[in-house]
């Protein structure tokens, strides 16, 4: 079976999007395992919120490493979600939120969603944790 590769739509910055020389059309590169195209298709499409790229991360100082690269020259939204320099949505989340969110204690999970609802812009993990343990 073919590996699923996710295919992203550039006007015209398919090159610097990703990191290899020479004029192209299309590049192939990967982000931790996944694949990707991007494509240099014009302006006819853009990006928007209805597709993101959700990254699962460790600890917050990878958090805060990736949202500072990403959200360079781009536009922060709220609850871990940024738009990049070219209009492409993510969401920067740790890991630990989605354990947090299904526990089957509700009170927990509606207090790590409340708190996650409340912060502008990158999640702060502590925060989470806090919630979570009622603090």
């Amino acid at each position: 079976m073919r590996k699923i590769v996710t295919f992203l739509w550039f006007n015209d910055q398919a090159k610097e999007a990703g990191k290899k020389a020479g004029d192209v059309s299309t590049i192939d590169f990967e982000l931790n395992g996944q694949n990707f195209t991007a494509l240099n298709g014009g302006p006819m499409y853009t990006f928007s919120e209805a597709i993101s790229i959700a990254v699962n991360c460790k600890t917050q100082e990878e958090i805060d490493k990736l949202w500072e690269a990403l959200s360079n020259g781009g536009e922060i939204m709220s609850c871990g979600w940024l738009k990049d320099k070219y209009g492409l949505t993510w969401q920067i989340m740790p890991e630990s939120l989605d354990i947090m969110m299904r526990d089957p204690d509700t009170a927990k999970a509606d207090r790590v969603s409340a708190a996650m609802l409340s912060m502008e812009g990158k999640l702060n993990i502590s925060e989470l944790e806090k919630a979570y343990k009622g603090e």
